[in-house]
């Protein structure tokens, strides 16, 4: 495919482990939806209309200096497994990609993909500008859209009320456009029960939570992503500050946990920690659930000491190299193919051992 090969990272900055907090908090995604003056929002426009947005972005992106190193992937046009495998990278939704319930791509869906932002076109809104950061990062994440988005706002004309601020084609995002969110790990908020809890508090104070896969998914290896839930009303700097917040408060009630699960149940959790890696290591057909899982207790065991210093960046890159269109494409059969779990089981021992590799 014309894909994200082109790019050194594959699109996924993140996955290096780099970011500050980083054992427990995966990535930072900071999303503004924008749409253009004069052209119907989705749902009533037509294919011409989509492709003059197409273009439109592609020539703003193109003379904008922190865009200019985008590659334009035409996901209207790629094969079902590529447009796959993008939103396995969480750079393209599945609504953009087609891999939804409905199975359809429509006309003018597009990825703008750069090194530091990439611009969903034809999503839900015309533009959908995103950046995905290592860790907690919310700020820098910011800072790369702000620019990305400002040098693109002198070149495009964006629809913008003066009162409500930016016109989004859900009312839910309407205002900033801002969809700040951070994907964290809280197993022993899990293990206590106590979860259900806190992201009820959460939603009490503005903030909603959802699994791996964004909107709609269940969480899944004690995986969460906490993010923003009113885009009006509050200034940028007071979402994203909200946000950092809540977020660090989150973290201590996980390592409050964490504590309060090693002083009473050591021995379970030493137990769970080791037999999830030794399944890792050892087995010979996994799902991809099951891997996600198994990672969880693995990287508890990393950041808690229980197991030896395993690099966070391998324990990423599973987390994403394990999903179907990914594990299909390592292996060189389809996405429907009956033996995908146990290519992905060759697939994990294989990244474990190249990992031990002096």
């Amino acid at each position: 495919m014309s894909g994200a090969g082109v790019i050194p990272d594959g699109g996924m900055p993140w996955l290096d482990a780099s970011g500050p907090e980083s054992a427990m908090v995966l990535s930072t995604r900071i999303r503004l939806a924008r749409n253009l003056t004069g052209q119907p929002f989705r749902g009533r426009n037509v294919p011409e209309q989509r492709e003059v947005i197409v273009g439109a972005v592609l020539a703003a992106a193109h003379s904008a200096p922190s865009l200019a190193d985008a590659v334009l992937h035409r996901l209207d046009t790629m094969p079902a497994a590529d447009r796959h495998w993008l939103n396995e990278r969480q750079l393209v939704s599945r609504n953009l990609a087609g891999t939804d319930t409905q199975g359809r791509v429509r006309s003018g869906a597009a990825l703008l993909l750069g090194r530091t932002a990439s611009v969903m076109v034809n999503e839900e809104d015309h533009l959908r500008l995103q950046v995905l950061q290592s860790g907690l990062a919310i700020a820098a994440a910011y800072r790369i859209s702000e620019l990305a988005d400002r040098e693109l706002g002198v070149r495009l004309s964006f629809a913008f009320h003066p009162e409500f601020g930016y016109l989004t084609a859900c009312p839910t995002n309407v205002g900033t456009g801002l969809r700040a969110s951070v994907l964290i790990h809280l197993p022993a908020l899990v293990m206590t029960r106590e979860i259900g809890k806190v992201l009820e508090g959460l939603m009490q104070v503005g903030l909603t939570s959802r699994g791996l896969f964004g909107e709609g998914s269940e969480a899944i290896g004690s995986l969460f992503q906490l993010s923003n839930q009113t885009t009006l009303g509050k200034s940028e700097a007071e979402l994203l500050d909200h946000l950092s917040r809540m977020v660090r408060q989150v973290m201590d009630y996980e390592l409050r946990a964490r504590d309060q699960v090693r002083r009473d149940a050591s021995t379970a959790l030493e137990d769970s920690v080791w037999r999830a890696w030794a399944v890792l290591r050892h087995a010979r057909a996994l799902t991809f659930d099951e891997v996600v899982g198994l990672l969880s207790s693995v990287r508890l065991g990393v950041t808690t000491g229980i197991l030896p210093a395993i690099p966070l960046q391998l324990l990423n890159r599973l987390l994403v190299l394990t999903q179907n269109a990914h594990i299909a494409r390592d292996a060189g059969v389809s996405l429907d193919d009956d033996a995908l779990p146990v290519h992905r089981a060759s697939f994990v021992r294989r990244l474990f051992e190249e990992g031990e590799r002096p």
